[in-house]
This record gives C-alpha cells, structure tokens and sequence, in this order.
C-alpha cells in the first residue's frame, strides 16, 4: 500500500484561503499540498483523503490545485483504476474560503483596460472550472463520500464525480447565491443531470438545504450510511469491486455514459460503435470465461499510462 501524507507544516499565523487575482489562482506549495490531502493506494483503488478538518475542509488553494493535480498523476500513470474521494471530521468541505472573493490589495494589471482585466477574470474562472472537470476527465470512476456539509464549492466537485454516497447527517447547499453571485465552477452545467431539474433550479433559486434523505430520493445520492465510518468502508468495498473489473472495459462504460449524457442517442451510438472497433479485443472477454471456468477471479491488465510529452 503506498500512502502520501505529512505532517502539518503550518506555521502559526499563517493565511488560510486564497485571493483571487486577475490572472490564475494562486499556486500552493507542494508541502501544503500534503497537509492538504492524504493519499492512500491499495489494491488498485486509490483514496484522496481531504485532510483540514479543523478548517471544515475549505477549499483553499492546497486543496484547489493538489486535488486534480492528484487525480491527472493516477490518470496519467495508471496508478489506480478507481479513485474515492473521502474528507475527515464534521464536513465535507466549508466550500470555498472566502478570501478567494477579497480583492488584492495590489494588481500590477491595475492601469491595463477594463476588456482586458475581465478577460484575465475568465480565465481564473476556467482554472477553476478545469479543476473540477478532472473527475470527469479522468479514465478511472471516481467515488465521492460525503459526510455533514458539502457547500458551494464542494457541491461543484461532487456534481462532477461518477457516483456519490453521504452519511445520513449529510446535506448539500448552493451557498453562492447566499453570497449574492452565481455559481460558476461546475454546478449548473452537471446537477439538473444528476437530479430533477425543478429540484436543481429551486436549490440555485433559494441557496437552501438539500439534506440527505432528499438528496437519496432525488438519485443525487446513490447509497446513504448510518455513520461516516461506515460510508467509507462501504465505498471503498464498492471500489474494490469496480476495481476487479477489466479496466478498459469500466473506461469505456463512463466514456459512454457522459457523452451520452451531452449528445443526442443517434450520435452516442456511432461514438460507442466506433469505440468498440478499436477498443474491444478478446484478451479480456478469454480471461473473464477462463475464470468462471476455474472459478477464480479474473485478472486483468492494467490501463496504460498516458504519454503526455512530446513524441517529437
């Protein structure tokens, strides 16, 4: 088992959260990085651990660019061929810290135009967005274990992931529209999706609640668990499952499931009837009928990693 993780490295006084400037989200060391979050690996899964609780896991820039960062390298490397994301203590996540909202006190863009400052503003805005899309850009499902609160931000991640769980203490708010903006990171795109839209337009509209057993009727939440302890043991034995399954075969099934979920039947069809003429091979189907018979469990290779410099 490989685990990541370090010491809290703090030091006393230290600003938590992030502000925002006109160009990209401020960069957190690789140290914060680790205090931030916990990365354990086993037996082909790979569990993301948010590790502030006495911060109630707010998003501040550790977590903002550690977290997809985490998720591209088991991607990239075939690390894992699924990933849990789990928090610790009372909440999920806080959502995000306010001070990304407070303005600099500098700006060396201070004297540059106004079209040009806002279009430095978007491409903060994307970072973010970006930061978010890596559950879904990723080959392997990604699980999510909500425990207590999942806010603003938190709701943006866990819109994206594959399939959620929470405890029953659970409950998911759009806190933005509390603050007087609209969320932008993710949400609206992913949630009328995942839930009926009426439900996702009346928790945008008001910044309300969604506790648990709402959340489960609604198919937001897949399973719900009497504790977080159990939440996490339950997942992490669904991952294991998904886990002894052929790789290619579960990559192929997500890929087809979100483009469904953006296109029209007609064109998932043609993409799945293309995937499957390049991507089925018989290797897999020989080892799953060769285990049945010899009644073991299959055994599959890996994913390849994925080449991301430059042939040339």
């Amino acid at each position: 088992m490989l685990v990541i993780a370090a010491e809290n490295i703090k030091s006393k006084g230290q600003t938590e959260g992030v502000v925002m400037s006109q160009a990209a989200p401020n960069i957190a060391s690789m140290d914060e990085k680790k205090d931030a979050i916990a990365l354990k690996i086993d037996k082909n899964v790979a569990h993301l651990i948010l590790n502030r609780p006495e911060k109630l896991n707010s998003l501040n820039p550790a977590l903002w660019d550690g977290l997809p960062r985490l998720i591209r390298e088991i991607d990239e490397q075939a690390k894992a061929r699924v990933i849990v994301i789990s928090s610790t203590g009372k909440h999920f996540t806080a959502g995000m810290d306010l001070a990304v909202f407070a303005a600099p006190d500098s700006d060396s863009r201070g004297e540059m135009e106004e079209g040009r400052k806002r279009s430095a503003v978007m491409k903060t805005v994307m970072a973010f967005q970006s930061a978010v899309s890596s559950l879904e850009e990723a080959r392997q499902p990604v699980l999510m274990a909500i425990q207590g609160g999942c806010i603003g931000g938190g709701v943006d991640f866990a819109a994206a992931a594959d399939i959620r769980y929470a405890s029953k203490d659970a409950f998911f708010c759009i806190q933005e529209i509390n603050i007087g903006m609209t969320a932008d990171v993710g949400t609206f795109p992913r949630l009328p999706k995942v839930m009926p839209e009426g439900l996702a337009r009346e928790l945008a509209y008001t910044g309300r609640r969604l506790y648990a057993e709402e959340a489960h009727r609604a198919g937001f939440i897949t399973r719900l668990y009497e504790t977080h302890e159990k939440m996490v043991a339950g997942v992490l034995e669904i991952a294991q499952e998904i886990a002894e399954r052929s790789p290619l075969a579960v990559w192929g099934s997500k890929e087809m499931i979100n483009y469904g979920r953006d296109h029209a039947t007609a064109d998932t069809l043609k993409y799945l009837a293309a995937w499957q003429s390049g991507m089925f091979h018989f290797p897999d189907l020989k080892e799953s009928f060769e285990a049945q018979q010899e009644k073991r469990k299959p055994s599959y290779k890996d994913l390849p990693p994925l080449k991301t410099k430059s042939l040339f």
